[in-house]
This record gives C-alpha cells, sequence and structure tokens, in this order.
C-alpha cells in the first residue's frame, strides 16, 4: 500500500504547474497534501478512482489539508476534536479497516519563536489525540511537522539552533511524541542518510541542498515492521517542500 504526503504550499499554484500530470505519476493509495490554501469551491480537482476530504482554514489563503485516496474511509474526522485547534484546516484523520490515517500540517512557531507557545498547546493536544487514535488500531501520520529533530535532518544545525523548527522545544515535543509509540519510517530505513524535504526559496537554497527534513511518515510502533520502502522524492519540483513516500505490507 503506497502513500505520498506533499505540502503544495498553495495547491493552485502547483496544478498550474503539473500538479495532475506528477499525481497520477505517484500512482499511490493515498495522497495527503498540506497548505492547500484554499475554501471549499475554489477549485475544482478530480481524479478517477479518488475521493478526496478536505479540511479548510477559517481564515482565507491559509493553512488546509486534504486527503486523496483510492479506498472508501469507514469514518473521516476534521481537526483534533477540540474547537480551540480546528480553526486553521490543519488535519484529517481516515479510519481505515487496519488503520488510521492522519494528514496533519503542524502549526509554525514564526519568526523569533512568536507562536512557540501555541505551538507546544497544539502539540500536546495533538499528541494525545493520536494516542487516542491508537489505543483503537495502529496510526499512521503524515505531513509537514514543522521541526527537523536531530542535526542531521537540516544542513546548518549550529547558525539554527533558536530557529522556528529546530528549537529546544520543538525538538522536545517530536522526542515525547516518538516515544509515545511512533516510528520515523525515514529514519528507522536511513539512520544515517541525510536528504532534505524543504529548502527556502532565498540564496538558491534548493539549487545548494541547503535544506531541512521537516517532512515525514511516522507509524504506530507495532506497524514498522511492514515497512517496505521510504523515499523523499528531491526530483518533484512545484513547491518549496517535495514530497515524501511511504510502501507499506497490509
Amino acid at each position: 500500500m503506497k502513500f505520498i504526503s506533499w505540502n503544495v504550499n498553495g495547491l493552485r499554484a502547483v496544478c498550474s504547474k503539473g500538479f495532475a500530470e506528477i499525481f497520477n505519476k505517484f500512482n499511490a493509495d493515498f495522497v495527503c497534501l498540506q497548505e492547500t490554501k484554499l475554501q471549499a469551491g475554489q477549485i475544482e480537482l478530480n481524479f478517477p478512482g479518488y475521493e478526496s476530504y478536505w479540511d479548510f482554514a477559517e481564515k482565507k489563503g491559509y493553512s488546509g489539508t486534504v486527503i486523496f485516496t483510492r479506498i472508501k474511509p469507514l469514518s473521516v474526522r476534521y481537526g483534533l476534536e477540540m474547537e480551540e485547534h480546528d480553526r486553521e484546516g490543519r488535519s484529517v484523520t481516515l479510519e481505515m479497516k487496519e488503520f488510521y490515517l492522519v494528514c496533519v500540517y503542524t502549526p509554525n512557531s514564526q519568526d523569533e519563536l512568536k507562536r512557540l507557545s501555541y505551538r507546544m498547546q497544539w502539540e500536546d493536544a495533538f499528541r494525545c489525540y493520536l494516542n487516542r487514535l491508537a489505543s483503537e488500531k495502529p496510526v499512521i501520520v503524515c505531513g509537514d511537522m514543522n521541526v527537523a529533530h536531530e542535526e542531521i535532518d537540516l544542513k546548518n544545525p549550529s547558525t539554527n539552533h533558536f530557529n522556528a523548527g529546530f528549537s529546544d522545544e520543538e525538538r522536545a515535543k517530536m522526542t515525547e511524541l516518538l516515544s509515545s509509540g511512533f516510528t520515523d519510517s525515514w529514519r528507522y530505513q536511513h539512520p544515517a542518510e541525510q536528504k532534505f524535504s524543504w529548502w527556502s526559496y532565498r540564496m538558491r537554497a534548493r539549487e545548494r541542498n541547503v535544506g531541512w527534513r521537516i517532512d515525514y511518515f511516522l507509524v504506530s510502533d507495532s506497524l514498522k515492521d511492514r515497512i517496505q520502502h521510504t523515499d523523499i522524492l528531491n526530483d518533484v519540483y512545484g513547491s518549496d517542500h517535495c514530497p515524501v513516500e511511504l510502501s507499506l505490507d497490509f
């Protein structure tokens, strides 16, 4: 079973850059997108054989997530089922027969960590939500989680130590989430490899491969032996992120 996750940083913009062709080449059972930056009715996007489930932010042109699936889910949930965290269109959850699939766009702590306090509250709520799901069946979590967990996960750790995405607080929350029963699928298969999924638009960062790995597939520990393949698709363009891929044996 094949899964794709991609922060498209504006779905309408990516559609003008050949998204339909890219989507079809994925040939995935599930395609999860973040930062769609859409409101309901702003785009007509259908792919034969797929259903889609969208979570929109109240604020126009902001955030947003969607899952395209070939397999009809048993149920669908939007957000974390907590009103204070469910206004920004940050997650879609599909309940499948053997697992839950969660597509997430984690809040950015912003310049000078202005939103770090909220980010910490959101992290705790998200972890609790995932653990509730995991008490019922295994969970697959994917998306832009806005943190480079370890120094190997970004090009310049020393100069980014106190920046959003590599603060001690954010990294500790990822450690806490993993310790609660999840496996970072890419790092599990590639313990020493450095590969990135996001690059700044400034200073020719992608051309020079000065990037960060902030896009993940996490799986319940009970699923880690089912991991067949993971990849970071650096050759796919259209956003400041590239897609990440996971195949599991079901």
